[in-house]
This record gives structure tokens, sequence and C-alpha cells, in this order.
């Protein structure tokens, strides 16, 4: 009998242990409720000490310091915790690489350079793992980005609280992404072939900096005939890559271009000045440098990294963490990604917090990773800061977000829902201090 009540025990151990392993979508939110008693970080600089916040339908139906709150409405005392917007990555393959050393969880690009018609949110899975580790860290939206050699396709952003890719859409194929090539001339090796000794070694060393002006060449031509064939009202023969930069060419798609060295973003701005588009740059570690002409074209930056070494060996070696306050001292738009393939996103807000100790304010390094990347990504008129009207994307945490040492986010709300944040590697933790009898430290 004892036998059978054990095995009994266990199996329903086992049934509970994975069962947590699945963390169900919240349900659409109907209603109203109240978050009273916090400090909110509005997300476009200010801050309202002991506010209070109410959330109809899944928007943000009042915010400040004198709501008036029904005895027998539904209210979530907040104790004093810091309440932020749910914060934005503005450049990143989630859902889309799932485990690099496995080919068949990959689907972040395809073959060949020119791929306009492909699109990121019908890749995207809305099950991976990697999902709920961000939303603990209070990232509830990202841009999904296709990866390439040079036209990628077009990326969408994404509410992180869904059961499929169309649940999941909040903007979609809102971007197209050209990674601009190097630009750069390679050193070389093993001799005149400029191969690495051995095999190859004797073979003719291409000229980079040729190759890339041409291909960029080729994208410009590409686009002209693109416009041609935009003005035709019917066409002879339907043109699917053609067809895939319409939204570009009419203004309702910006074009986001993979690019760091002066050189490229140079180059990259030729197209601002021909076709007129609305340009954003990822990558941007040298943007500084021409920060008064992005400001001048109206080119927004992605720092997609900025826990790293600098670009070039003779820049100041903390020149990543102050690029963001000498933009903002320029005025031009820019956001603050992480794109580290360890982290997979997870150090945004630390990423931000590091900005914040080298030239920007804490509310400034806030914005960088929710209104300003809602405004770059064309969103900010359903999210990125807590105002009225807006979608209540919300995160509580209790201490301040931006700081590796003290951030405990305890509760987040997607569209109004209250949602789920176990994640695997909380289980994980918890497997292994109940396995070697670790009790949790306060603290560092």
């Amino acid at each position: 009998m004892q036998k059978i009540f054990l095995s009994i025990t266990l199996a329903l151990s086992v049934c509970v242990l994975q069962a947590q392993e699945t963390v169900l979508p919240a349900k659409e939110q109907k209603g109203s409720y109240y978050l009273t008693n916090a400090t909110i970080h509005v997300g476009n600089g200010q801050v309202i000490s002991k506010g209070s916040i109410k959330v109809t339908n899944g928007k943000i139906e009042a915010v400040g310091n004198n709501i008036v709150i029904p005895a027998d409405a539904m209210v979530t005392d907040l104790q004093g915790q810091d309440l932020y917007p749910g914060l934005i990555l503005p450049n990143s393959s989630l859902g889309l690489n799932e485990i690099s050393s496995v080919r068949a969880t990959q689907d972040a690009r395809e073959i060949g350079e020119l791929n306009p018609s492909v699109r990121s949110i019908v890749a995207y899975n809305s099950d991976s793992k990697v999902i709920n580790t961000l939303r603990s860290n209070g990232i509830l939206l990202a841009n999904v980005v296709p990866q390439g050699n040079f036209v990628a396709g077009s990326s969408s952003v994404v509410q992180l609280d869904a059961w499929n890719w169309e649940d999941a859409a909040y903007s979609t194929d809102a971007g197209m992404h050209v990674y601009m090539p190097s630009l750069l001339p390679r050193p070389a090796f093993g001799g005149r072939g400029g191969g690495f000794g051995g095999f190859g070694g004797g073979q003719a060393a291409g000229d980079p900096v040729k190759e890339g002006l041409e291909k960029i060449e080729g994208l410009k031509s590409f686009f002209r005939e693109a416009s041609v064939y935009y003005q035709l009202s019917s066409p002879e023969k339907t043109n699917l890559k053609f067809e895939a930069v319409r939204s570009l060419l009419n203004k309702k798609q910006r074009l986001y271009v993979h690019a760091n060295t002066v050189r490229q973003i140079l180059v990259a701005l030729d197209f601002v000045k021909e076709f007129g588009f609305d340009m954003v740059i990822v990558g941007g570690s040298e943007s500084y440098q021409v920060a008064d002409l992005l400001r001048e074209h109206k080119v927004s930056v992605i720092l997609q990294q900025p826990h790293s070494l600098p670009t070039a060996t003779d820049d100041d070696v903390d020149q990543p963490y102050k690029t963001a306050a000498q933009l903002q001292k320029a005025g031009v738009l820019f956001a603050i990604s992480d794109d580290d393939s360890q982290t997979r996103g997870r150090n945004l807000p630390f990423n931000a917090g590091t900005a914040a100790a080298y030239g920007l304010d804490k509310e400034e390094a806030l914005a960088a990773i929710t209104l300003n990347a809602a405004r770059i990504m064309g969103v900010a008129d359903k999210t990125g800061s807590i105002e009225v009207g807006k979608d209540a994307n919300i995160v509580v945490s209790n201490g301040d977000l931006l700081d590796m040492r003290s951030s405990n986010v305890t509760a987040a709300y997607i569209q109004g829902r209250k949602i789920d944040l176990t994640d695997k590697h909380k289980l994980l933790n918890d497997r292994f201090e109940q396995k070697y009898e670790i009790k949790p430290k306060k603290g560092f």
C-alpha cells in the first residue's frame, strides 16, 4: 500500500513539474482595476510619486495622484514599488533562433542576398523558452528581425504573451532590413592571393570596398526600378520583389540599415537623400561622429550592443557606454538594444543602466528602452509610456529596474493582462536549490 501511495505521489509530482514548463497566455482583460501607491516612471521623463493607474479593458484610463477609487473597485496596493512602461527590445532574433547548435531550431535567414519578400513574423515561435526569461526582466515587446547578407526582409513588433504569431503581432512588417557591406579593406594573409596559407593561398583577393559599393549601387538600381514599377497602374507581370518594397517606397515602412562605421553610415545616408526613406541605423557604434548629419536627415539610431569593445583601436575604452549620451546631446532619436548571443536580450535594462552611469539621467535611459524605441518602431501611439489611451503594458519592480543589483520584477501586465513570470531559469534555480538544500541568499 505504501509503495502504491509513493508511486502516485511521485507521478503527481512529475505532472506538476511538467505543467510548470508550460506558461499559458493570460486571458483578455475586461472591466477595470487600479494599481495604487507606486512611484510611476511615465517613460517621457516624468515621475509621479505615490501615484495610481486605472486600467480598463486593457487600456490605461487614468494616471496620477488624484484618481477617485470606488469602494468596491479591484485594487492592488503596490506599497511604494516602482512602476514602469513595458520595456521594448528593438532588435532581436527572438522566436527565430532557439538553440544555436541545433539547426532545426533556427529560422532567422533565407539563402541569397536580395530577399525583400521575407517576413520574420510568420517564422516567429511564440512557444520559445527564451521569451519568458525576457519577461522576468521587464521586457514585454520585441522587434523580431530577419538576418541576412544584404537585404534580409521585414521585421515585426510582437508582444510576448501569445498563443501564436497571429496573436503576438503588434505591428506587422513595419521595417525592411539591409545589412551594409563592411566597406573596409581586408588584410592579405599567405602571400599575394590573400588566403590564409596552404589551401587557397594563391587565389586572387577581391576588393571588399569595390564589391560593397557595387552591391549598394545595385540596390539603388533595384529601388529605382521598383519606383517605376510602383507608378504603373497595371503592370503586365507581377514582380514579387518589387511588390515587397511597395510599403517602403510609399513611406509606410522604415528602412533599417545595419551599419557601425562612419563610412557605412555616410553611404546609407544616400538612400535618404535619393529616395526619402525614413531610415534607422542599427548598430551605430560610430554614430556619435556624424550625429549632426543624422539629426539633419532625421535618421534614428538603435545602439545594438553597448556592452562591447570600441570599434576602432584608438577609441576611448568607454566609448560604447557614452555614445548614448552623445546622441542625446546632439538631438538624435535613439534606442538601446541588447544583441549579445549569450544574454539573448535579457540585459536590455542593464545596458540602459550603464548608459545612465555615463551621461544620461535615469529617465532618459528608461526612455531609450521604452518611448524612444516605440517611436522608432512606429508604435508610440499604443505603447512606450504610461499615458492615458495606451495599452496597459506595465512592469512593477521592487527596486531600480535599470540596476542589476536591485532590480526585482514582481509583476507585469501586457495589454492589461497580468502575465505569469515563471521561466526556465527560475525553475532550474528552484530545482537545484532543493536538490542541494541551498538556502537562497538575500541581495549580493
